[in-house]
């Protein structure tokens, strides 16, 4: 009887197959893109190296900070420096104390042009009280004798490690000149040791002085003369942006006020504290209420810049503009609240704002004229009386107040009684939010007499 021959391929073997096709046909997948990028550039790498051309030419297109200048000017900086080791006659001179003046370089080497001159004027001072005291305490231990001078010389360091770091510690307004206090203490220990071990402290002391002096030099010469970026036009700068960034936000939460009906608000329990991703203004009003460390650290560092630019008088009243941004960043407060009264869970019933939507609109337009008039007249450095904006402000003001609060008038104001009444509890959140506003207004005049203090301290030129 015959019989039929079955072939049925093992399941391993059917894997491998399935395996074997699909990884052929990878395989030529990525040879077709080899030789696309063969024919096209004559490499595989060719479109990678692209992007990566295309990344840096937008970053550098977007790079507002001038960040790939300030790292282009401290590898050209500790590149001069280098030379002192890489040339033979300086090492000769110098020796091993070389490593001081690269050290210097980049400790030094800050973003601003008054920030270098601060740390490199406050290395240099360090370098030379170290070195005076550990002269003297070297002489002390010398004369005590071969015995007492190895307790002598550790009993100063501990004495003076742990001076100088509860200085910084307990006096915080000592910080700035923290990195002073660092120079003395790493300074006064380097000398100490290496005179008791090697001799001659005074002239290891002179050597670092002279060395710490090049670095410094060289570091403040290249930031003046490549590319400078100043902290005083950085300040400058900063506080005007502030400026409109809170005209912007008062005028967009005003319209978002008076033009939704709150039926597209999110949930109070669905929002987070003070993020609002809908309000692009109101994210620029934050860096107004954020900038008062960074106004003050410019600040700090514009003093020790010369005259410079627009700037080209001494002793330039660069802290008038920290007044001038914190009586800011207190209006910029007020905004915040009427940002906070917005997105509230209780809101009035649309008609109410509507009702008073003239007067509410026009006071704001000319608070919000007035904050970007003053920012201008910062921005050009020039005085320009704003008596007449102030003045309509005013009246605006008043109307406005009259309007909301007064009881003479039924049909068109709401009297603080319907306000409190438990039917009308919603119509609390327009009156919290017109004596935001009047509170607001009023703080301008503060502002103003900032900004007229500001020039005239600084010597605006009149308009």
């Amino acid at each position: 009887m015959g019989c039929v021959k079955i072939n049925i391929p093992c399941l391993d073997d059917q894997k491998q197959a399935d395996s074997s096709t699909k990884t052929s046909k990878e395989t030529k997948k990525i040879n077709e893109k080899k030789s696309t990028a063969t024919a096209k550039g004559g490499g595989v790498f060719v479109v990678p190296f692209k992007r990566c051309i295309h990344g840096i030419k937008k970053f550098a297109k977007e790079d507002k900070n001038r960040v790939i200048i300030f790292s282009l000017k401290v590898g050209f900086t500790i590149l001069i420096v280098s030379l002192l080791v890489l040339c033979q006659s300086p090492y000769k001179l110098f020796g091993n104390d070389v490593v001081w003046c690269i050290l210097t370089v980049a400790s030094m080497f800050e973003y601003t042009v008054g920030d270098t001159f601060n740390k490199g004027v406050s290395r240099v001072i360090g370098c030379f009280l170290a070195g005076i005291l550990a002269v003297a305490i070297d002489q002390a231990a010398i004369h005590s004798g071969p015995v007492a001078e190895p307790y002598i010389i550790g009993v100063g360091i501990f004495f003076f490690g742990a001076l100088f770091t509860s200085i910084l510690k307990l006096k915080p307004s000592m910080e700035p000149y923290g990195d002073g206090f660092r120079t003395i203490l790493l300074t006064f220990c380097a000398l100490v040791v290496s005179g008791y071990r090697v001799g001659h402290p005074l002239k290891t002391a002179v050597t670092r002085l002279y060395l710490i002096s090049i670095g410094g030099l060289v570091a403040a010469l290249v930031n003046i003369l490549i590319f400078p970026i100043w902290a005083g036009e950085e300040l400058h700068k900063e506080l005007v942006e502030d400026f409109d960034s809170v005209a912007d936000s008062l005028e967009e939460c005003v319209k978002k006020y008076l033009e939704d009906d709150a039926s597209d608000q999110p949930e109070f329990s669905k929002t987070v504290l003070d993020e609002f991703p809908d309000e692009p203004a109101y994210q620029k009003c934050r860096s107004a209420l954020d900038s008062s460390k960074k106004l003050e650290t410019l600040a700090n560092s514009a003093k020790w810049e010369p005259p410079h630019g627009r700037f080209c008088h001494f002793l330039y009243p660069w802290s008038e503009y920290v007044k001038v941004g914190t009586v800011l960043r207190y209006c910029a407060y007020e905004v915040k609240a009427l940002h906070g009264v917005l997105h509230s869970e209780i809101q009035p019933p649309h008609v109410l704002p509507t009702a008073f939507q003239s007067e509410i609109r026009k006071a704001s337009h000319e608070a919000a004229e007035l904050i970007r008039c003053l920012g201008k007249d910062i921005k050009d450095l020039k005085h320009t009386p704003h008596t007449t904006l102030q003045e309509k402000l005013h009246s605006s003001t008043e109307h406005l107040r009259h309007t909301t609060f007064s009881c003479s008038d039924s049909s068109t104001a709401l009297s603080l009684a319907a306000f409190t009444s438990s039917e009308s509890t919603a119509a609390l959140s327009l009156a919290t939010f017109t004596s935001l506003l009047i509170e607001f207004f009023s703080r301008l005049d503060h502002l103003a007499e900032a900004v007229d203090d500001l020039a005239k301290t600084a010597k605006f030129k009149p308009n």
